[in-house]
């Protein structure tokens, strides 16, 4: 097959290579990511379908496929255009990458006009897959969050370090209004002092948490022991690729008129 025009794109997923590449040997997950009714038989030979939201169907074949390395397949339209079924060749590479994956998609096509229509489009396919892929690296989110603002009433010095050790990264960096922090010992002393400026204090989520390929934000608000809000704001988290928390930075709202 004789294919000299190419695309190639970069993009790095915060999940590890395993996760991110068992969308391509799972039907569920490879239709998680381009639409429902796609699927793929991921073994070389296999048949792979594409169903796209807007109804445009894609058929190819599976060349190659080695875990958690590589895969490669032809990829074509079943109306036949721009290109049949069979007139393309898509390879994809996952490489370790202290973010989590780095995947670099080459495309390549017989005609540069074919080449130039997909420019586009995989830029939005891998921005869906990454999303599709940390959705679920990360869906242990919501817990963590509440773990995170739970520790800021927790008395005992030894628990909230036990905790912070589970939930952050021992470089953790926090940041608001009145912290400037840098680990998880300089975390666990200022919580402490918290406690004892700000009694009876806690911490609660309000509402679901937001999250987009590790970023999480989470509102929050701040009761007393009479169970009535005393503040309330919004945290933003950063999650490494282990799902722990790398950094996280509070804002408060404005006082109430």
């Amino acid at each position: 097959m004789n294919l000299p025009h190419r695309l190639d794109r970069t993009v790095v997923i915060h999940a590890s290579r395993e996760t991110v590449f068992r969308y391509f040997t799972d039907s569920s997950r490879w239709a998680a990511w381009w639409g429902p009714g796609s699927t793929i038989d991921p073994r070389s030979g296999g048949k792979l379908y594409i169903r796209h939201p807007n109804g445009i169907e894609v058929g190819g074949e599976v060349l190659e496929v080695m875990s958690p390395d590589h895969i490669v397949f032809t990829y074509g339209y079943t109306s036949g255009k721009p290109m049949p079924p069979g007139a393309s060749r898509v390879t994809i590479r996952l490489e370790e990458d202290a973010e989590g994956t780095r995947l670099r998609l080459t495309h390549e096509f017989a005609e540069a006009s074919a080449r130039d229509e997909h420019i586009q489009g995989w830029r939005f396919q891998l921005s869906v897959f990454s999303n599709v892929a940390t959705n679920e690296a990360f869906s242990g989110s919501e817990q963590l969050v509440d773990a995170w603002f739970a520790v800021w009433a927790e008395a005992d010095e030894s628990k909230r370090r036990a905790t912070l050790a589970t939930i952050a990264v021992p470089g953790i960096a926090f940041h608001d209004r009145f912290s400037t922090l840098d680990g998880a010992d300089d975390l666990t002393a200022h919580i402490g002092a918290a406690l004892r400026f700000m009694p009876g204090i806690r911490l609660q989520r309000d509402g679901a948490i937001r999250h987009c390929q590790g970023t999480v934000l989470a509102n929050w608000v701040a009761l007393g022991n009479d169970g009535l809000a005393r503040a309330s704001g919004t945290s933003v988290f950063t999650l490494e690729p282990g799902g722990r928390i790398r950094a996280a930075t509070s804002f408060s709202n404005p006082p109430a008129a």
